[in-house]
C-alpha cells in the first residue's frame, strides 16, 4: 500500500468508505439487523486483503471482507456486520502492497494504530431521525425582525419593550439591545413564505415564540402560550397550515437550560412559601439563591435531576415538546437552546439523559419530528445518535469555513474568544473539518445544521466581503448536512456581531443585493436538482492553499464540487478516477476541461463550479438481506 498522499497530491488514490447510502446498505439499522459496509480501494494502493474490526460488548474482533468487484482503477470490497449493540464501531484493516498494514477510518488511512474516537458508526436506536430531514434547506427567523403584519399594529406594546419603526437601526445599547422591540410576527412571515418558496427553502426555522420580556425571547415566561405580541396559537397555526400547504416545515426553538425570572414556575418557585412547592426544585439553588445560566439574572438555571420537572417538560401531553408538535401544534420538531450546558451544574451531569428522554418521547408521539441541539464548541461526545439527531454545527464547519474565508483586516472574534480567528490554507481547514465529522455516525452529521453565519454571530456577508459570499455559500449548499440561512443573508445584509446583524429585513427590493440573491436560488436549485448533493457521500479530492475539491457520491450520480477563495495554479486530476465525467454536466458555475487522461479545475477568482455525471463505473448494489 503507498504512503497517505501529501496535500499536493489527490485523494483519488487512497481508500475510501463514508457512512452514506453508497457504501452503507441501511442508513436506520435496529439492533439485531446485518449491514452490509463497502470500502473502495484503488488498484494502486496494491492491497490485497480487507478485514472490519468491530468491538462488540467492548471486545475487538474481525470480520472478513471479499472482493465483489474491480474496475479499471478500483477494486470494492464488502464485509456484513451485526448491529449487535446500539453503537457499533467499525475500521478497515489493509494488508498487502509496500506498508503491508494500514488502517482506514473516518480521518483516511493511517500506517499505524489509531484511538477508536474516529472509527465509522452505525446507530441502531429506536426513533430515526425523520426522512424529510435529509438534504434539506433551514431558513431561520428572528421573529420580531423579518416581517411585521397589518395586525401587529393593533397591538399594544408590551411594558418591556422600547418600541421601534421598521426602519430604525439596532440599538445595541445595554438598555435597548434585548428591550427594542420592532413588532414583526407569525403573520408576518406566513405572508412572506412566497419569498421561501422561491429560494428554494424546506424548513423554517424561528427562534423563540413564547411570551417572554425581551425580544429575542430566550427568557420565556411561559410554555403554555404563544407570545400574543406574536398573534397567539392562531398565527402559529395560521403559519404552520400554509407552510404545510407549500411542502415546508416548520421547527421551534425550545430552552431546556433555563426560563425567564418572570416564568410562572419561578415566579411560584421563588414567591412568598415558595420554598414548599414542587416548583421550588425545577431550578437550582446555592445558599439560598438561585443559579442564573452565566450569571444573567433574568435567566434562572433548571435543575433536571428533578423527574417531575422533565416529566412536566417532556412526558406531559400539555407540556411544552408535546404540546406544539405534530398535529397537536403543527410544529415538525424543535431546535433546542444551550443543549450543550443542558444538565448540567458542577458535579451534575444528566446532559445525555434529557437529550435521550426528549428524543424518546418525540419518536412515541411525533415520530416525524427532528431534534437538533445547539453547540458552539467540541459536540462529538455529545452526540452518541441516541439523544439529538444532529446539532447547530458550528465548530466542525462554520469555524472552519471562517477560517479559510475571513477577508483581512477583518478581526473576527469567534463568540467572545479573546484572539480573532487566523486565516488558514485549505488542507488545514479540511483537516479540522474531517476531524470533527469523523467522531460521530453519518446519521447526526447529516442531521445538523451547517451554517456560515446565525442570529448569534456575524454576517456572513460581513465577515467575507462581498466577493467570497458565493465560496461560503457554495460550501454550505455541497456540504452532506442541513444547510442552514439565516434571514436576510440571501439580500446581502450585514452585520459586525450577533446583536448588530439581527437588523429587520427590509421588504423593499431596491435595498436587496440581487446579485448574491441570485447566488443563494442558483446553489440552492443545484442542490435541490441533484440526489448526490441531498444524500450523496463526502470525498475529499483535493485540499490545498486556495482551492478545495470534493465529490459527494450516491450510486447514480456523483457531483464534483470545486471551490476557490481566490485565483490559483489549476488543479489537476486524473480521469480515470471519475468515469463518465465526460458525460457530465453543469450544476452550478463553469465546467471544468474533462480531457480523456485529466480534469483541469482553474480559478481567476473566487467561484464556485459543480459538475454532476452518471458514474460508469457504479461499482456494487448492495445485497438485500432479511433482519435479524
Amino acid at each position: 500500500m503507498s504512503p497517505a498522499p501529501t496535500r499536493q497530491q489527490s485523494w483519488l488514490t487512497q481508500p475510501h468508505h463514508d457512512g452514506s447510502g453508497r457504501y452503507v446498505s441501511n442508513q436506520a439499522p435496529r439492533l439485531g439487523d446485518r449491514v452490509d459496509v463497502l470500502v473502495r480501494v484503488p488498484l494502486a494502493a496494491e492491497v490485497d486483503a480487507v478485514h472490519v474490526r468491530t468491538a462488540p460488548d467492548g471486545e475487538a474482533t474481525f470480520a472478513v471482507a471479499r472482493l465483489v468487484r474491480t474496475t479499471a482503477t478500483d477494486a470494492w470490497w464488502r464485509a456484513t456486520l451485526t448491529c449487535h449493540n446500539p453503537v457499533t464501531t467499525y475500521r478497515f484493516l489493509l494488508t498487502g502492497g509496500p506498508t503491508k498494514y494500514a488502517w482506514l477510518n473516518g480521518t483516511g488511512v493511517h500506517e499505524r494504530d489509531v484511538p477508536d474516537a474516529s472509527d465509522f458508526r452505525l446507530v441502531a436506536h429506536d426513533a430515526p431521525p425523520p426522512a424529510w430531514a435529509q438534504g434539506a434547506v433551514v431558513y431561520q427567523v428572528f421573529p420580531d425582525r423579518f416581517a411585521r403584519s397589518r395586525a401587529a399594529d393593533q397591538r399594544a406594546t408590551p411594558d418591556w419593550a422600547i418600541p421601534a419603526a421598521w426602519s430604525d437601526p439596532v440599538d445595541i445599547s445595554p438598555q435597548g439591545v434585548a428591550h427594542q422591540l420592532y413588532g414583526g410576527d407569525l403573520d408576518g412571515i406566513t405572508e412572506h413564505l412566497d419569498h421561501l418558496e422561491a429560494l428554494g427553502v424546506d424548513v423554517v426555522y424561528m427562534t423563540p415564540f413564547f411570551p417572554a420580556r425581551s425580544n429575542h425571547r430566550y427568557d420565556a415566561s411561559s410554555f403554555e402560550q404563544i407570545d400574543p405580541i406574536l398573534g397567539g396559537a392562531p398565527a402559529l397555526r395560521r403559519l404552520t397550515a400554509a407552510a404545510h400547504a407549500r411542502g415546508m416545515k416548520v421547527m421551534g426553538d425550545f430552552t431546556t437550560n433555563h426560563t425567564g425570572n418572570a416564568h410562572e414556575w419561578f415566579l411560584t418557585a421563588a414567591g412568598k412559601g415558595g420554598r414548599n412547592t414542587p416548583e421550588r426544585d425545577y431550578y437550582i439553588w446555592e445558599d439560598g439563591t438561585y443559579v442564573a445560566w452565566l450569571g444573567v439574572p433574568s435567566l434562572p438555571k433548571l435543575n433536571h435531576l428533578n423527574a417531575a420537572l422533565r416529566r412536566r417538560l417532556f412526558e406531559d401531553p400539555q407540556g411544552v415538546v408535546r404540546k406544539w408538535l405534530g398535529r397537536a401544534g403543527g410544529l415538525d420538531g424543535w431546535r433546542v437552546d444551550v443543549a450543550n450546558m443542558t444538565g448540567r451544574w458542577r458535579d451534575t451531569d444528566v446532559n445525555h439523559d434529557v437529550a435521550r428522554q426528549m428524543r424518546d418521547v418525540m419518536g412515541r408521539v411525533a415520530p416525524d419530528a427532528l431534534l437538533v441541539g445547539e453547540h458552539f464548541h467540541d459536540y462529538t461526545t455529545d452526540v452518541p445518535g441516541d439523544g439529538w439527531h444532529g446539532v447547530m454545527n458550528y465548530a466542525g464547519f462554520c469555524k472552519p469555513a471562517w477560517t479559510w474565508l475571513r477577508q483581512e483586516p477583518k478581526d473576527p472574534r469567534f463568540l467572545g474568544a479573546p484572539v480573532p480567528l487566523p486565516l488558514l490554507e485549505a488542507g488545514a481547514v479540511v483537516e479540522t473539518m474531517r476531524d470533527f465529522t469523523s467522531r460521530i455516525a453519518w446519521q447526526s452529521l447529516v442531521h445538523s445544521f451547517n451554517l456560515v453565519g446565525s442570529h448569534d454571530v456575524p454576517r456572513i456577508r460581513t465577515l467575507v466581503g462581498p466577493e467570497a459570499v458565493e465560496a461560503a455559500v457554495g460550501l454550505l449548499m455541497t456540504f452532506p448536512s442541513m444547510p442552514m440561512v439565516t434571514y436576510g443573508d440571501e439580500i446581502g445584509m450585514e452585520g459586525t456581531f450577533g446583536e448588530d446583524g439581527r437588523r429587520p429585513m427590509p421588504w423593499d427590493e431596491s435595498d436587496w443585493d440581487t446579485t448574491t440573491l441570485e447566488t443563494y436560488r442558483g446553489l440552492i436549485a443545484a442542490r435541490q436538482g441533484s440526489v448526490a448533493l441531498r444524500q450523496g457521500g463526502l470525498r475529499w479530492v483535493h485540499a490545498e492553499g486556495d482551492a478545495m475539491v470534493f465529490l459527494r457520491e450516491t450510486h447514480d450520480e456523483v457531483a464534483l464540487v470545486h471551490v476557490a477563495r481566490a485565483a490559483h495554479e489549476p488543479v489537476v486530476l486524473d480521469a480515470r478516477h471519475l468515469a463518465g465525467i465526460e458525460a457530465g454536466r453543469s450544476a452550478y458555475g463553469p465546467a471544468p476541461k474533462v480531457g480523456k487522461r485529466a480534469v483541469t479545475l482553474s480559478a481567476a477568482a473566487p467561484l464556485v463550479r459543480i459538475w454532476a455525471w452518471r458514474p460508469t463505473d457504479g461499482g456494487p448494489k448492495h445485497v438485500r438481506r432479511r433482519v435479524r
